[in-house]
């Protein structure tokens, strides 16, 4: 038996993943306890772990992050990528380390294995020496050779010209984006009372001993120079529970076709993405399941169709073997679910990691790039004909899920991770 630590930054997209994680390694007979925000506490427990809160770090509700990190109110694109990355990321990370050098007081453990935004849990593991392991829930965003840099939303140039101008990007990039974040990483360093180092915030997250990293070969650009001690590991879900109640209109899905539109669990305005998709479906022969993002939440605030069904919540894994195209803001895990159900996409991404996936899924051939966050009905309408009308994109998706189905999931990440104790 290992006695591991998980950590995950309080996000829903984060913390879902990993407690998969701890679920497959409870399952082996590890002792697993699990570092991260208070809204988490019930989830942890009901998976068997034990939960360590945010206590010294600033704990914060994922849905009203302004509340806490009030230079978000406003933000968008990258200013609001910037000032995630520094207030939330970096400037609680010496937090973290105080509740993780606490606990490693009270007890130790074997390894620690955190998502790549944690930057608390890399800086505790240098400082105590422990080995660690990066679980990516996002798209690896890690330095390469080859194609455009990581997050700017672009696919691999294919001739002299656009190599020419990826090489560009990648200086500009690190420029632009890794500098502003020197000064922030270096103050949190000190506090934390490490020395300091001329390591950038891509490099400072991820484990140079262990990634796994959620996704597939397909959709990292088939990159040749990934590192040996990186793993894809596929779609990390938990396995479907037995408590799923069905809500009243779920019979009206059967021998429909059925468009599940998301704005997954962050920047969650549904006038972004599904009211103009319901409009754009409204004419269609077509069932359209919208879920809002948070449980509870069954109701939008406009009139919706006829064809429409809404809800807070509903398992994937009871919602997905029904659908034939999602409308998805392009949060990785519902991205990848999607995927691995053989489902094309239609994805208008407009802030944070979105544009990237939603580059990503098209150079995969599994879906359209609406190339922005907030399109029109008419874009929208005209996505979802061209991936319901042209099979190469269920094809394309059909591809990229046999890849997914086949790199083990959350089992194979546990797995590395115990490897690693």
């Amino acid at each position: 038996m290992a006695r591991i630590m998980l950590t995950a930054m309080p996000f829903t997209g984060h913390v879902t993943p990993m407690l998969a994680v701890a679920e497959q390694l409870l399952a082996r007979g590890h002792d697993v306890r699990f570092y991260t925000g208070s809204a988490f506490r019930d989830a942890i427990g009901a998976v068997g772990a034990r939960a360590v809160p945010w206590t010294e770090a600033p704990d914060f509700d994922e849905h009203d992050m302004a509340a806490t990190f009030p230079r978000l109110v406003g933000k968008k694109g990258l200013a609001q990528l910037l000032v995630n990355v520094e207030d939330c990321m970096i400037n609680t990370a010496p937090g973290q380390v105080a509740d993780l050098t606490a606990e490693w007081s009270r007890e130790p453990w074997d390894v620690i294995a955190g998502d790549e935004l944690s930057v608390g849990t890399a800086l505790f593991a240098e400082k105590a020496g422990c080995p660690w392991a990066t679980v990516a829930v996002l798209p690896p965003y890690m330095p390469s050779r080859f194609g455009p840099p990581s997050g700017v939303g672009l696919v691999p140039g294919t001739n002299p010209l656009t190599k020419a101008r990826d090489a560009a990007l990648r200086v500009i990039a690190a420029r632009l984006l890794g500098r502003p974040l020197q000064k922030p990483l270096a103050r949190a360093r000190d506090a934390a009372g490490l020395p300091p180092s001329r390591r950038d915030f891509n490099t400072t997250v991820m484990s140079q001993q262990l990634v796994t990293a959620s996704g597939s070969p397909a959709l990292d650009f088939a990159r040749p120079d990934r590192p040996a001690h990186l793993h894809f590991v596929g779609l990390v879900a938990r396995s479907p529970g037995d408590g799923f109640a069905p809500p009243q209109w779920w019979s009206d899905l059967e021998s429909r076709t059925v468009v599940c539109v998301t704005q997954g669990t962050q920047n969650i305005d549904p006038s972004d993405l599904i009211r103009p998709t319901l409009e754009a479906l409204a004419g269609e022969d077509v069932i359209v399941v919208a879920t809002t993002g948070i449980r509870g939440h069954d109701t939008l605030p406009f009139p919706v169709p006829h064809n429409a069904r809404v809800a807070g919540f509903i398992p994937y894994a009871q919602l997905l073997p029904r659908v034939q195209v999602m409308i998805t803001n392009g949060g990785w895990g519902g991205t990848l679910a999607a995927l691995a159900h053989d489902i094309p996409l239609v994805i208008g991404g407009g802030d944070l990691d979105k544009p990237e996936i939603a580059a990503r899924v098209a150079w995969a051939g599994a879906g359209v790039n609406l190339r922005t966050g907030t399109p029109s009905a008419e874009r929208i309408a005209a996505g979802y004909r061209r991936v319901a009308g042209d099979p190469s994109y269920r094809d394309g998706a059909a591809r990229v899920g046999a890849e997914l189905r086949s790199l083990g999931g959350a089992p194979r990440a546990a797995e590395l991770v115990a490897a690693l104790a």
